[in-house]
C-alpha cells in the first residue's frame, strides 16, 4: 500500500484529504505542521508528500527545501497545495511535482496523485 503524508494545519482539510486518498486505497498519514512531518520523516518514508504553504514556524517552500536537502528523501515527489501563495510554488519546480492552489476539488488532488503514485 502506497503511502500519503499530508501536511496542513487545517486539520479539516487535512482529514478530508486523507479520508479521501484511504477510500481511494492510499493510507494516509497527517501531520499539523512541518516541524511535526519532519519529525515523522525520521521514521516514516511516504510515497508521496502534500504540503500547505502557510504553516506555523515554516512554509511550505522552507519544508520541501527541507526535505530535499536530506538525501534518503530526494526521491519523494511533493505536491504543494495553497491559496494566495500559489504562484510561490510555480517559481520552484525544482522542489514540487505539483502546485495545487485553494480551494481545490477533491477529484482533482486524488486525480494528481494518482499521477504521480501507482497502487500495488
Amino acid at each position: 500500500m502506497k503511502t500519503i503524508l499530508i501536511i496542513d494545519d487545517e486539520y479539516l482539510i487535512a482529514d478530508i484529504l486523507s479520508f479521501a486518498l484511504e477510500d481511494e486505497g492510499f493510507a494516509a498519514i497527517t501531520a499539523g505542521s512541518a516541524v511535526k512531518a519532519l519529525e515523522i520523516l525520521e521514521r516514516e518514508r511516504p510515497d508521496l508528500i502534500i504540503t500547505d504553504f502557510m504553516m506555523p514556524a515554516m512554509t511550505g517552500i522552507e519544508f520541501a527545501e527541507s526535505v530535499k536537502n536530506r538525501a534518503h528523501l530526494t526521491a519523494i515527489p511533493i505536491i504543494l497545495m495553497s491559496g494566495a501563495q500559489a504562484h510561490l510554488g510555480l517559481e520552484r519546480a525544482d522542489l514540487f511535482a505539483r502546485v495545487v492552489a485553494k480551494p481545490f476539488e477533491i477529484d482533482g488532488i486524488i486525480s494528481i496523485v494518482k499521477s504521480l503514485v501507482t497502487l500495488d
